[in-house]
């Protein structure tokens, strides 16, 4: 019987990575994301799965990006009872993101009740902090590079992805095909990780296409990170960052740690990380010294780069502080958590800096504020965006295209088919007809909630 690859999430959209892999009668999930950004994109979240989570016999995530693994808690609650397949680093991060995705859905529910701004009455979290921890007990850990049997006769193999701690390329092997998922991809000059290793050779190559349509420019992230703090804090300002809590946050306290080495920072200047979410992923870089380029004297480095911010008392009382500093706080797009807290603080005050350090999804504020919008719709108020608006351009994880390109051509053979997935349209649709005009393979981007025989 033929191999089918479902895209469940994933495809036309930058979020909500799911693909189930169907064998006879076994289904096998790669990734379980949640949807971000535009609103009947989040909707999806809310609807019953297209496969009944019952009907899913194992799960292995490529890493811990929420857009990759934060519908674990629904699954897990609707009825899925099987393994879920990842790295340490994978498990180690998931630990962290997935109760805090809960408590982050929890703390806005019972806001959007307190100040009544929900449709829905009462408004109710996706899911709890206690779901996130009922799934965690599923997660089976595998090191990189070793075989292992996610389904009786099915073998799989994850390899470094560069990215995030733990994010790995996915080859599987069923029915007498293999299927090479890229995940993310990090970036071969990635400030703080590895590059990808090499792929190996598939049938068919799954590739993410963030970047697909984009190069990343040759400046460095220090020489353009050093003039935007240095100006708001000349001006006696705070710049407000929405980092992602793990892999940019800890990208940025490095880079702080470094110019202040250089001087080209002022060693005074506060530092605030109010997430717990990112301390505690900054702590996970101890933890896996093979996995990225810091020595131990950089990880402590970046571990002291700024006042950890844990508790929610501790995060209201940096607005009592005055003189220039500043917040980095989660989330990286402002979808949600304590970044909103702080740009109502700050955003209506041309002093202020609202410093976005990457990608912003369609229908995200980060997106809004990348777009030039006078306004910013926070807990269901539309405040004045006066701060000044700037977005890094050095700051991401992800590979560009000619980095996904470079990867692609290290495939061994010549792969049936590529499916261009994880990256808006336009993106994907650059890569595929790159794809297909330099490599000369098939490619397609498919629709959400199309179904393909490998």
């Amino acid at each position: 019987m033929s191999v089918q690859i479902s895209f469940l999430g994933g495809a036309g959209t930058v979020t909500g990575s799911k693909f189930l892999i169907q064998h006879q009668d076994q289904r096998l999930l790669v990734d379980c994301g949640l949807f971000q950004g535009y609103k009947q994109l989040r909707l999806r979240n809310w609807m019953p799965p297209p496969v009944a989570p019952g009907q899913i016999d194992a799960v292995v995530l490529t890493h811990a990006h929420l857009d990759h693994s934060g519908y674990l808690p629904l699954l897990v609650r609707e009825g899925f009872q099987g393994r879920v397949w990842c790295t340490p680093g994978t498990r180690d991060l998931c630990q962290i993101l997935l109760p805090d995705s809960g408590h982050i859905q929890e703390e806005d529910a019972a806001y959007a009740n307190r100040h009544g701004f929900s449709k829905h009455h009462p408004a109710l979290p996706l899911y709890t902090v206690a779901d996130a921890k009922a799934c965690l007990e599923r997660l089976q850990t595998v090191p990189p590079f070793h075989a292992f049997e996610p389904l009786p006769g099915w073998q799989a193999r994850l390899q470094p992805a560069g990215h995030i701690i733990g994010a790995a390329s996915l080859l599987i092997e069923v029915g007498g095909k293999r299927l090479l998922f890229s995940g993310d991809l990090g970036r071969s000059d990635d400030l703080l990780m590895l590059p990808p290793e090499a792929p190996p050779g598939a049938d068919a190559v799954i590739i993410e296409s963030t970047y697909g349509d984009r190069k990343h420019p040759p400046q460095d992230l220090l020489d353009e990170l050093a003039p935007a703090l240095a100006r708001v804090a000349a001006r006696g300002g705070t710049a407000v960052v929405p980092v992602f809590a793990v892999g940019r946050a800890q990208a940025l306290l490095h880079a702080i740690a470094l110019l202040k080495q250089q001087h080209r920072l002022p060693r005074g200047l506060p530092v605030y990380l109010d997430s717990p979410m990112a301390i505690h992923s900054t702590e996970v870089f101890a933890h896996h010294p093979g996995e990225h380029r810091l020595d131990a004297g950089q990880v402590h480095d970046m571990a002291h780069a700024a006042t950890m911010v844990r508790t929610p008392d501790e995060s209201k009382a940096i607005a009592a502080l005055h003189g220039p500093k500043i917040v980095l706080a989660a989330s990286g797009m402002a979808t949600g958590g304590r970044v909103l807290h702080h740009l109502v603080q700050y955003l209506g005050d041309h002093r202020h800096m609202v410093l976005l350090t990457g990608y912003q999804a369609p229908g995200t504020r980060g997106a809004a504020l990348v777009n030039g919008s006078a306004t910013l719709r926070i807990h269901g108020q539309d405040l004045p965006v006066r701060a000044e608006v700037v977005q890094l351009q050095t700051a991401s994880a992800h590979a560009d295209a000619p980095q996904l390109m470079t990867w692609l051509r290290a495939v061994p053979g010549r792969p049936h088919r590529a499916f261009v997935v994880h990256g808006d349209l336009e993106a994907s649709d650059a890569l595929r007809q790159r794809i297909e005009r330099e490599l000369h393979w098939q490619a397609v981007v498919p629709e959400h909630g199309s179904s393909w025989a490998v």
